[in-house]
């Protein structure tokens, strides 16, 4: 599984990460997940992406949210 299945160009979709040759974002991939579609499924809805293409989407998030700064408030006391 290769990272470089993601591409960015802010010719498509406005810069979105989205898989390589295509329209689909790496959002939707997640969204799809996450409402309960399987891989198989995903694959099967669009035949043309790869499980590599899925797999490499879920690689890329867990990248950028491995990377997210989180600021918490301070802690108040009661």
């Amino acid at each position: 599984m290769k990272i470089e299945r993601i591409t960015l160009d802010r010719g498509i979709l406005g810069g979105k990460p989205v898989i390589r040759d295509t329209r689909i974002s790496v959002s939707l991939i997640l969204s799809l997940l996450a409402d309960g579609m399987t891989i198989e499924d995903i694959l099967q809805e669009y035949s043309h992406l790869k499980r590599e293409d899925i797999l490499a989407a879920i690689k890329y998030a867990a990248r950028i949210v491995a990377d997210e700064e989180v600021l918490l408030p301070k802690a108040t006391s009661l």
